[in-house]
């Protein structure tokens, strides 16, 4: 790996164990054992490390919501995204940035975890439209609004598991969200609920 790589990799995992606020430059550095120079060749600033790692960080995190986009039942797809496993105890290496207030006050940070959320509301429209459309969600919910609670519910189960430092909120936020989904189903089409 080289020293820039190195750089970035050290401060993307320190974004997300401590936030921007509270990691320093000597903190990368000492963790990753590349030099002042190099460090400063390759990032003048503090703020252009975090932006390289910030997008890293973002790179990272949209393959998982990328299962969505594949094809097959689109169902299953939300299901098994909401199942998949995660730490939920780290919480979400993007929606981490959201509560560091230098991040959220500097628009160019900002960036690249909105356009990380955007996309993957983007995502969650699509497989509940097309959740519609085959008849297995009513077709008067709007999937616009139902992608919102579900982004909500998974950033809000990572925060309730980490106040109490036990995944299983995490889990059942997950799961309470199937069972709402399952619930609006059409009669018709309610399949058996998944166990995790």
């Amino acid at each position: 790996m080289s020293s820039r790589d190195l750089l970035v990799e050290t401060m993307s995992q320190l974004l997300w164990e401590r936030g921007y606020a509270d990691t320093s430059p000597r903190d990368v550095r000492q963790r990753s054992g590349v030099g002042q120079g190099s460090m400063y060749h390759h990032f003048p600033t503090k703020r252009d490390l975090a932006l390289a790692a910030l997008e890293r960080n973002v790179d990272d995190a949209l393959p998982a919501t990328s299962d969505l986009d594949r094809p097959g039942d689109p169902m299953a797809r939300i299901e098994a995204y909401l199942t998949r496993e995660r730490d939920a105890l780290k919480g979400c290496k993007v929606g981490r940035m959201t509560q560091d207030p230098q991040v959220r006050e500097d628009p160019v940070l900002l960036a690249p975890v909105a356009r990380a959320f955007a996309q993957t509301h983007a995502s969650w429209t699509n497989v509940l439209r097309e959740a519609i459309a085959v008849g297995e969600l009513p077709e008067d919910l709007d999937a616009e609004r139902l992608a919102q609670t579900l982004m909500s519910v998974i950033q809000g189960g990572y925060v309730l598991a980490i106040a109490q430092q036990d995944p299983a909120p995490f889990e059942q936020a997950c799961a309470g969200a199937i069972d709402l989904l399952h619930a609006a189903a059409p009669s018709s089409t309610t399949t058996p609920r998944r166990t995790t």
